[in-house]
């Protein structure tokens, strides 16, 4: 059995032919392979050529041994009440690279606001912002909004139902395409995170890195060949919640507890917990920066960071690059027409990105005069109206004293 996701991507493949040259050779006695090779046509695939899906073995026993535990033990969540797609699309993207607890808060301010897509799409962006703030990636935000006005103009304000079109959707890939498509409308399409990708390569005992991009739709085809017709929101969930619960990156798997010991071939080698393999990362770029926390009157300055690249469009302290003495610090105070009178504190944080690490030096700096460059707020205007990203919040503290 093909998946409808893959073929629907390649509807024009001659008659006979997997969907986009995908090989499934008959299943071994003991499990289901999926083929040798991935045969992809023009110059993209010639550059994928020299990857070798691993053999997916006893996937096809992953539904019994899964869905039954996940009746049983499943969290009760907010976003699984229903299988409404604004609340599942709007829940998976909150809880990319976001812990569970963290966002569920902010799942349900979301909705308070916001309750629906048409509420969504006509949102003023700072109030947006607003509700995204602390989050991180705002650009997500920003694609949500996106994606909820192209639903109110080319599909009459109803979440479409086809994965063709849902993929095509702002800030919309694959694994978000798939959670949707089979939680909500029962397709048979895989949502492969980095929790499916741990327990395959667990279950399976892959010893080839995970995290390719090939090796992602491997592991997405091999799964959507498995998916149980009428179950398949349950088995996309259920995937989630093992690798979430019992399964869960760094320490040890609950191996005596999980429902697929039996079938778990890392398990039955040994240090399961030393899956998946991944390509070493880069390491992350190291950046100085000092920022000013300007008092003047009862109000902080604050200003708006440039319409391109990180943090884009969201308000932040006035800050230079690199690492300013207090002297130094004094003088760009100056600088901006300030009369700076101290500093009274000065602060040293971290701020960690996915690719990125901000060493931050901050001045608290009571001033007799204000520069009109910047937009003087009051505290509780700061902490109440305007999206201030963590990197900047960590300051407010400081403030508050």
């Amino acid at each position: 059995m093909y998946s409808s996701r893959l073929q629907s991507r390649n509807p024009k493949r001659r008659p006979g032919r997997p969907p986009f040259g995908l090989c499934l050779q008959p299943a071994p006695p003991g499990g289901f392979t999926l083929g040798a090779r991935m045969v992809y046509h023009g110059a993209m695939e010639q550059k994928r050529g020299s990857f070798q899906p691993p053999a997916f073995s006893g996937l096809e026993r992953l539904p019994g041994a899964l869905l039954p535990w996940y009746q049983q033990n499943a969290r009760a969540l907010p976003w699984r009440a229903d299988r409404e797609p604004y609340h599942v699309w709007l829940s998976e993207i909150m809880l990319q690279q976001t812990r569970v607890e963290a966002v569920r808060g902010y799942y349900l301010r979301f909705l308070e606001a916001l309750p629906t897509i048409a509420a969504l799409a006509e949102a003023e962006e700072g109030a947006l912002l607003k509700l995204w703030e602390g989050l991180g990636y705002y650009s997500r935000a920003r694609n949500l909004q996106r994606a909820a006005q192209r639903i109110q103009k080319e599909f009459d304000g109803v979440f479409p139902r086809e994965y063709k079109a849902i993929r095509s959707l702002p800030g919309i890939g694959d694994y978000t395409a798939g959670a949707i498509g089979s939680i909500c409308f029962e397709m048979p399409v895989a949502a492969v995170d980095g929790n499916v990708l741990r327990v395959i390569a667990r279950l399976c005992h892959i010893r080839q890195p995970m995290d390719p991009p090939p090796m992602k739709r491997a592991v997405a085809a091999a799964l959507e060949a498995v998916y149980p017709p009428g179950q398949c929101g349950d088995f996309t969930q259920a995937l989630m919640e093992l690798g979430a619960t019992l399964c869960p990156p760094g320490g040890k798997p609950r191996c005596d507890a999980c429902p697929c010991r039996e079938l778990c071939q890392g398990r039955m080698a040994g240090a399961p917990e030393a899956l998946p393999l991944r390509t070493p990362k880069r390491p992350r770029k190291q950046e100085a920066h000092t920022l000013f926390l300007l008092r003047w009157e009862g109000r902080i300055a604050i200003r708006r960071r440039p319409g391109q690249g990180l943090l884009a469009g969201l308000w932040e302290f006035p800050n230079v690059p690199g690492r300013r003495s207090t002297q130094e610090a004094l003088e760009q105070a100056a600088a901006w027409g300030l009369s700076p009178i101290g500093p009274e504190q000065v602060l040293h944080r971290t701020h960690i990105f996915t690719h990125l690490e901000w060493d931050m030096t901050g001045y608290v700096i009571p001033c007799a005069e204000a520069a009109p460059a910047f937009c003087w707020v009051l505290p509780q205007e700061l902490t109440g109206s305007y999206a201030l990203p963590t990197a900047f919040r960590q300051f407010l503290p400081a403030l508050e004293q």
